[in-house]
Formats: structure tokens, sequence, C-alpha cells
């Protein structure tokens, strides 16, 4: 056992990349706060069943960090700030090639103690995933337990973001139970977070019960139901009827028809696009590609689509970034647009977000009126990813969050649009591109760190890989009776300690 160290309310933090950018929408309902009252279980509606059997390494990440499952050594606040979570504190060594995380006290969920090499070997598997996960997108990392309460994590480049990178969910420390040999991990009962995953019924349904020895304090609710519901109206249906407390991301046309109160709005940095296959099929012709972007008007996807509920895109960098207007410059070097003479193209997309496949339609009638035959692929997302990273598509509508990865504005960058990137979806591998984002890794002043993002979009843009359509709101439906439910516009957390009916 380690000797026991008094708490520290605050870590060494990382100067915020987006202090200040983000505001919540909600009422006090949104904010909750930790205490030890008995309360209830909680049943909420989940828009993404798990696609990859709840691995931690791809999108089911976020899952689990949503229903209070798994965390990292740092956890991202509303503000775009790393703060504490399993580590309490940090400092950087060697120019930031390495940084040295402290350990609070804290157990695993199956009664084990987070030890410098647990938390070491987590990182390590994560590290030597395939495919890596997107937040380690371009990085090389290693990690090593110093003592038995601090780890150094070392990259081979320095990394100014690395606190904002290890919140990710992707990179989550689990019990040394949870890793088989064959490289995949176990989430049931071997987390840290405020809730034990117990069940789970395939990918419909999952149980969660209060983990009791959670260092951050006991969860005001005794367990979680969670859903897994594709259909935006039938979450709806389900917050209507009172099957479930709390519904995320509800479709906006369903908003006029809930309760007063229940609905409850956020902006977002997600931004829905067109994503062009660059490297198969009719948009590898760059002069295609033009032309579609050239076909396309943004605004009809925003008032028809969306119903106010988003913003047509000027950029990747949507409004509720505020420092991205003043930064972006006009893509160069685009492509003429070619005469598309009835190529036929595929466009998919995943109903889970019902507002995508409607997005979709429009596009249809957009391309097909500019001269393109154009036909729909529509699925669930759980259904549609193997085949969209495994180019089978000629284009997608995608909703992305573009601070997802870490809250910072490169890393997406990286993982989507360089030739390396885990989550390509337009097989875009630029020379230019890639030098750009490589120089906006290394900066570590924030104010630079965004000017060489922009600089970066602009030639990603120019390229005519993506065509951003609208920047989103999020609408989730909280039950009358619930508090303290949680409205992130990182979309990371959903319930917590504080959450309860």
């Amino acid at each position: 056992m380690r000797t026991p160290r008094p708490r520290l309310t605050a870590g060494l933090l990382l100067t915020p990349l987006l202090a200040g950018c983000f505001s919540s929408s909600g009422d006090d309902s949104s904010s909750g706060s930790s205490g030890s009252g008995e309360g209830g279980r909680i049943s909420v509606a989940l828009a993404f069943p798990p696609a990859e059997n709840y691995s931690p390494y791809g999108q089911d990440a976020f899952g689990l960090s949503r229903l209070g499952v798994a965390e990292g050594l740092t956890h991202l606040d509303a503000n775009g700030t790393a703060v504490p979570a399993l580590a309490e504190s940090w400092s950087s060594e060697q120019g930031g090639r390495s940084w040295v995380f402290t350990l609070r006290d804290a157990t695993f969920q199956d009664g084990g103690e987070v030890t410098a090499k647990a938390v070491a070997d987590a990182l390590t598997h994560a590290a030597e995933a395939d495919p890596a996960p997107a937040a380690l997108s371009g990085v090389q990392l290693t990690a090593e337990a110093v003592g038995d309460d601090q780890v150094k994590v070392t990259t081979e480049d320095a990394d100014p973001v690395l606190p904002l990178r290890l919140t990710n969910p992707s990179l989550a420390v689990f019990s040394p139970e949870a890793y088989g040999k064959d490289g995949k991990v176990n989430p049931v009962g071997t987390a840290t977070g405020p809730f034990e995953l117990t069940r789970i019924t395939g990918d419909t349904a999952a149980t969660l019960d209060r983990f009791d020895d959670y260092w951050g304090g006991r969860a005001q609710a005794s367990g979680i139901d969670a859903k897994f519901v594709s259909d935006g109206t039938a979450r709806a249906n389900a917050l209507r009827t009172g099957d479930v407390d709390i519904a995320e991301s509800l479709p906006v046309a369903q908003v006029a028809s809930l309760d007063k109160g229940t609905a409850h709005e956020i902006n977002t940095a997600r931004i829905t696009s067109l994503y062009l296959n660059t490297q198969a099929g009719e948009f590898k012709d760059a002069g295609l590609r033009a032309a579609a972007r050239e076909a396309i008007d943004t605004s009809a996807v925003a008032k028809g689509v969306f119903e106010g509920y988003a913003e047509p895109a000027k950029g990747l960098y949507g409004p509720a970034l505020t420092w991205a207007a003043g930064k972006r410059t006009e893509p160069t070097g685009r492509a003429k647009a070619a005469d598309p003479q009835s190529k036929s193209i595929t466009i998919a997309t995943y109903n889970d977000r019902p507002e995508l496949a409607e997005t979709a339609q429009v596009l249809q009638q957009q391309l097909e009126k500019a001269g393109f035959t154009v036909k729909l692929e529509v699925r669930t997302y759980a259904r549609l990813e193997s085949d969209l990273l495994a180019k089978k598509f000629d284009a997608a509508v995608v909703s992305r969050n573009m601070m997802l990865d870490t809250g910072d504005p490169v890393t997406v960058l990286a993982s989507d649009y360089t030739c390396d990137g885990s989550y390509n979806l337009s097989f875009l591998c630029d020379r230019n591109v890639d030098k750009l984002v490589t120089t906006a890794q290394a900066e570590s002043d924030p104010a630079k760190r965004q000017d060489a993002a922009m600089k970066a979009e602009a030639a990603i843009l120019g390229a005519d890989a993506v065509i951003p359509l609208v920047h989103l709101k999020i609408v989730t439906g909280i039950g009358a009776s619930v508090q303290g439910a949680l409205l992130d516009p990182y979309e990371r957390d959903f319930v917590g300690i504080g959450t309860r009916s």
C-alpha cells in the first residue's frame, strides 16, 4: 500500500486552449454536485450502440465516459482545460517531451489499488493498440512507473498538450485484470468511475451499479439502466412517456412535442460535413470534388433540416469556438469544377442522428440537379463504420465534434486529414496538409497553435476533401424530476455523481 497523501484541490493545470469558449444553455439541472444522498436508479437512452464490443480504443470509449464508467489521468472541463482525475497534479520535463503525473489514492472497481504500474501498463496497452486511439494519432507514447504514486509519460517529440490528450476517454485506465492476451479490454467491473458496468445485453442495453468506493465521492443515484436507441423519435417518445429519465441527441423535429422545460440545448463544437473519398471512386477527381462543393447550398441544410438548431458552416471550426472566425483564411489552389456527366456516386450516412439521413436526401437533390447520379446508403453507425473506413463509398455525411478527441483544435486534424490519420474518412494524403498539421502540433503557445490550425484548415478545404455543412447545437431531453444531468459541449459527460431523480 502507498503511504496516504493529502489530496490537492487543484493540479498544475495546462493553460487552457479554449477557456471561455463555451457556455451552457441549461439551467441548474445541468450542473450536478456531489453528495451522499440516496437516490433511485436512472434510466437513460443513448443514441449510439456499442460498435466495438465496448473497446475503449474506439468510439465506444465515449459511451463508457458518458455513463461514468471509465476515466483517465485527467479530465476535460467545459472551458477546455485539463483538470485532475486519477492524477491530482502534473508537471513537464525535457521541454515538454515528458510529463510526470502524481496519482491520487483511488481504487479499481474490482477492489485493486490504482498504482503507478497499473496506470503505466494501461497507457502502454493503449499506445500499442491497433488501430491506435484517435487521440494518439501521430504520437509515439511510452509510460513508466516512478515509484508507487507517479507515472512518467514520454513522447518522441515534445507534446505541449499531453495533459489535454490524456483526457480522451480512449486513454482511460483499467485494472490489470481487464487486459486480455488478445489485446482486448474488458471494462466490466474493471474501471475507476462512479458507476460500475455490471451487465451487458448485446448492443441494446447495459446495467450499471454505483461504485461506492469512488475516489470522488459516492454517487447519488444507485445505478443506471442504459438503453441504446438508434431511432431519434423513439428516444423522444421514451422520454415523453417516462420510460427513460434522460435522452440524448433528440431530433429537432421532436422538440416542440416535448413537455416544457425538458428540452435543453447547448452549443457544441460539432459539425456535420460531407467527406469525399479522395482515393477511390469518382471523387478521386479533384474537379468532381469541386463540382460537388459548388452544387451544395449549406443554408438549405441549416434551415430545412435543422430548423434553427444549426448554422451554415464557413469552415471546420464553428461559432462555438469564438477564436476561429477572426483567424480564418480563405482556401487556395482549389481545382476548377468539372462537368459531372451523370457520374454515379454513393453517399453513406447513419440514422443514429436522425438529421443526417435527411441531410443526405437534401444533398442528393442538390447534386443530382448539378448533374450527378446519387444513391444513398443509410444504416446505424455500428453497421456502417467498418465500411466507411474501408473506402466503400464515394462520400459520407458524418457528424464530428472538432474538439472531441482532446479539446485541442489540432488533434482532430491529425486523426481525420493526415496520411496516417486513424479516422480519415476522406482518405486524404497530402504532403502539404501533413506538414501544416505537424507544424501546428509543435506549437505550445495557444494563440499560435490556433493560427497554425487555421492554416491547416485552409489547406484541407483547398483540397476539397471535405465540404463543411453546418455547425450544430445538441438537444438533450431531461425529465422534470431529474437533477444534476450534465450538458457537456465536448459530449463526454452525461451523468455524474450528482445526477439523481
